[in-house]
């Protein structure tokens, strides 16, 4: 793990102008059937339409980019089920630097092929928290590369905030309420960090799927709970929360969660009605939504859609 001070807003903005010539501003959708359907006026943050197809690539690239030249050189490693892999791979061929992926066993097809198509070095392991971060010990001390890890790397968590940055500035109206998924919790903390600046009334609220619940048993119990066991089709939100996520998020947030058949159903709504290519981890909050609509009925809502890299062999809905 990196030893790098939690970050502030202040961090959020030099990613933001950091990351400006290299990554997407991606639009906020709108949807009326659904503001029907919810009884919410919805604000679709589309960041499944970002650089690698997922937002992850916004703390990447800052990780990346934020490096001087000396370590630049000797490239970055992660491990990663996918998303942020491919997101770091990317970064790190915008560079011209080497970039080493460690990946779980059984990790989507699609998004493998994503960190390949980017010029990464893939490095296997088993499918445990543990083995992957062996493994990318490992891989460092025999490169000298950078750790950059996925969601506890305070430039990751400052990058990831920019996503909520621009939602906020694009909104025409205040948002009441700011619903993003949380698996490892860069996205919620960076998140969070932009909220509280420059919505410092507006609520939080992560959806967590119900087979990879510890952020919600964190929260509760005030306490950072990780002994777990992820049984959840959001490949993307099975990392265990962070521990400087947790002390970010720990007085700031309530969670939802939501069974997978829920987001499923949820996923293929946003297929059918706004015609948006996104993955289960994405779909979720639009799922946590509906799944609590009195929650947020009359309310401005703004929804992170993460990422859209599919398995198209894979879909959750059946067989043609």
């Amino acid at each position: 793990m990196n030893e790098l001070p939690l970050p502030g807003f202040a961090e959020v903005l030099a990613a933001a102008a950091r990351i400006a010539p290299h990554a997407t501003v991606t639009p906020v959708l709108r949807s009326r059937a659904l503001d029907a359907l919810t009884g919410a006026s919805l604000h679709f943050k589309a960041e499944h339409l970002q650089r690698s197809g997922a937002f992850k690539f916004r703390g990447a690239c800052n990780a990346v980019w934020a490096l001087d030249v000396e370590h630049a050189g000797h490239g970055v490693v992660t491990h990663s089920s996918g998303n942020h892999g491919a997101a770091l791979a990317l970064a790190a061929h915008s560079r011209g630097i080497p970039c080493h992926v460690v990946v779980p066993e059984g990790a989507v097809a699609a998004k493998l092929a994503n960190i390949e198509r980017n010029h990464a070095t893939l490095w296997r392991c088993a499918p445990t928290q543990a083995a992957r971060e062996a493994e990318c010990l490992r891989v460092q001390r025999e490169t000298g590369a950078t750790l950059v890890h996925p969601y506890t790397d305070a430039r990751v968590i400052a990058g990831q905030g920019t996503a909520a940055l621009e939602l906020i500035r694009q909104a025409a109206v205040q948002l009441d309420v700011l619903v993003v998924p949380v698996g490892g919790g860069g996205l919620a903390a960076g998140s969070l960090l932009a909220m509280q600046q420059l919505l410092p009334h507006c609520e939080l609220v992560l959806a967590e799927p119900a087979g990879a619940a510890d952020t919600a048993r964190s929260l509760a119990a005030g306490e950072h709970l990780i002994d777990f066991v992820p049984d959840t089709l959001c490949d993307g939100l099975r990392g265990a929360l962070g521990a400087p996520n947790f002390a970010l998020l720990r007085d700031a947030a309530q969670v939802i969660s939501v069974e997978d058949a829920d987001t499923v159903a949820a996923m293929r709504l946003i297929w059918q009605v706004m015609k948006q290519t996104v993955e289960p981890s994405s779909a979720i909050t639009l799922a946590a939504v509906l799944a609590q609509p009195q929650r947020f009925a009359g309310r401005t809502v703004g929804l992170v859609l993460s990422g859209g890299n599919v398995d198209l062999d894979a879909l959750p809905w059946g067989q043609a």
